[in-house]
């Protein structure tokens, strides 16, 4: 039997060393079962500001790197492989990579693989001291480099694109088709452009139009964008798009979009936002089956199989729990009825802590996540 007087006692000193541990930064006691992390099977001890797995399964990954001068503290974030047996090495040192003769500071937010697995696009944002009086500018660019860190200068001429973002290779490993900023307000929108990395810059792409996202569809030369007019005035409408040949068809007009758009593994769906809680699902092949679901705003992945669908509950580069649901069937909804909104099952990943970043690996064996604070990359198991 348990004095209540040891009970009292143990409570005061949880409390005590629960106030310890705000005030240094610390704590000896071990979190409650409910937060407890199976291992992981492997952990790259880091501050990480972006991963992304290889189709074999390497990982590319950037570390955070604070980079002082005589006059400004900058960052200038390294990059770094590891390869399927764990062994890590260093492709890209920050604090050597210049551009021009102005300062500038960067941070990695996102990379994308070639499909040989040869060559690496690095989203970078940027911001550049533009005059002595503290003048500055921002902008999203992108570095391509092959997979031992050399600068591949697209046509002979220079390795970076500026200003650049989602940036992919079409199937040739040559051809790379990015976004390029053309409205700010009320809500950001794109226009595509080519470059190739033996001849360099190839012009527009869709010249005139105006995107809101877009997905690649793997293995092929297609993606499926979210389309709406210049002014914003009509409903934003996805469409697909094939790159090389500048064709397109459309696939469904949207009540609205809110983001994540992300097309399966396979290239047989395409899951998307409709707004700050249902998820819609569509079939690429019969544009007319879908299903909604209530699931909260987030980041979206699927898993390989495409049975299931995993979403970070939060904005991108926020924490959030992450939560997976399986994928129902896709129907046609019933005529001249309100479309219903289903209420998926929704099962916690990790003990539903709050993670920042996450991705599974291209063979379904890995779950590999960023947790906010120190943000070292984990790898787990992934179980469905």
């Amino acid at each position: 039997m348990i004095c209540p007087c040891s009970v009292s006692r143990l409570r005061l000193l949880r409390r005590f060393c629960a106030l310890v541990c705000a005030i240094l930064g610390c704590c000896a006691i071990p979190p409650a079962r409910a937060q407890d992390l199976d291992k992981p099977v492997q952990t790259i001890d880091e501050e990480i500001t972006a991963f992304a797995f290889a189709p074999d399964g390497r990982i590319v990954y950037s570390v955070r790197r604070p980079y002082k001068t005589k006059k400004f503290d900058l960052e200038h974030d390294d990059i770094w492989i590891q390869d399927s047996a764990g062994k890590r090495r260093r492709i890209l040192q920050g604090d050597k990579f210049t551009r021009g003769d102005r300062p500038f500071t960067y941070a990695v937010d996102g990379f994308r693989w070639s499909p040989n697995g040869r060559i690496i696009l690095a989203q970078l944002f940027t911001t550049t001291l533009l005059d002595d009086f503290g003048k500055t500018q921002d902008a999203t660019a992108t570095l391509v480099l092959e997979e031992n860190g050399k600068e591949v200068k697209l046509g002979g001429t220079d390795s970076f694109i500026n200003p650049a973002s989602n940036a992919e290779f079409l199937p040739d490993n040559l051809t790379i088709v990015y976004s390029t900023p053309v409205v700010k307000q009320p809500r950001p929108m794109y226009s595509f452009r080519f470059t190739n990395a033996a001849t360099g810059p190839a012009g527009q792409c869709f010249e005139g139009r105006t995107f809101l996202d877009s997905d690649p569809i793997p293995r092929t030369n297609s993606a499926v964008a979210v389309e709406r007019d210049r002014a914003q005035t009509g409903p934003p409408r996805l469409q697909h798009l094939d790159l090389l040949a500048q064709e397109d068809r459309e696939l469904a007009t949207l009540d609205n979009y809110a983001g994540g758009l992300t097309v399966s593994p396979g290239g047989h769906k395409v899951a998307y936002f409709i707004d700050n809680e249902v998820l819609e699902v569509r079939d690429l092949a019969e544009p007319d089956h879908f299903v909604r679901m209530r699931v909260g705003l987030g980041m979206v992945r699927w898993s390989p199989d495409e049975t299931q669908i995993l979403v970070k509950r939060a904005p991108e580069r926020k924490s959030g729990d992450i939560v997976s649901l399986n994928v129902p069937s896709l129907t046609v909804p019933a005529a001249g009825k309100p479309i219903p909104v289903l209420e998926p099952t929704l099962n916690p990943v990790l003990h539903a802590l709050a993670l920042r970043d996450f991705a599974i690996s291209p063979d379904g064996k890995y779950l590999a996540v960023v947790a906010p604070g120190k943000r070292n990359l984990q790898l787990f198991p992934f179980t469905r």
